[in-house]
């Protein structure tokens, strides 16, 4: 792979993938194998996660707060605003929009996202829909 800006730019062109909800372009951005959380997901798993992620919040928007590059690791905070629908992190639905934030890390290997380490905001989550 490149430098760090291509890092970045492959990132962002992932994230662009999500948020066009392209899923069957994901096997250009996420690997065969992927973990997620020390889960081997695959990229099946990954994608159904996903899916059910905008399933379940139809308006998620995937928002670049802070994005850090370097070597084969991306590091961001991804901010959201969004309206869940359905049960969201075990809490119903309440028709109102809430905001959160999610730290994550991504390692690449080959050029595709090979793990993820995801943590989200749930004290703000459960705070707004409580």
């Amino acid at each position: 792979m490149g430098g760090t800006s291509d890092l970045e730019q492959r990132y962002r062109d992932y994230l662009g993938c999500l948020n066009a909800r392209r899923f069957d372009d994901l096997g250009a951005h996420v690997g065969e194998d992927v973990l997620h959380n020390g889960v081997r997901l695959g990229l099946g798993g990954y994608r159904a996660m996903l899916e059910n992620d905008v399933g379940t919040v139809p308006d998620l928007v995937f928002d670049v707060r802070l994005l850090v590059a370097t070597g084969d690791t991306v590091g961001a905070i991804l901010g959201f605003e969004c309206t869940p629908v359905r049960e969201f992190r075990g809490l119903p639905p309440t028709g109102r929009a809430i905001s959160f934030t999610e730290h994550v890390f991504y390692r690449y290997r080959g050029g595709t996202i090979a793990q993820v380490w995801s943590l989200l905001d749930d004290a703000a989550i459960r705070a707004q829909l409580s």
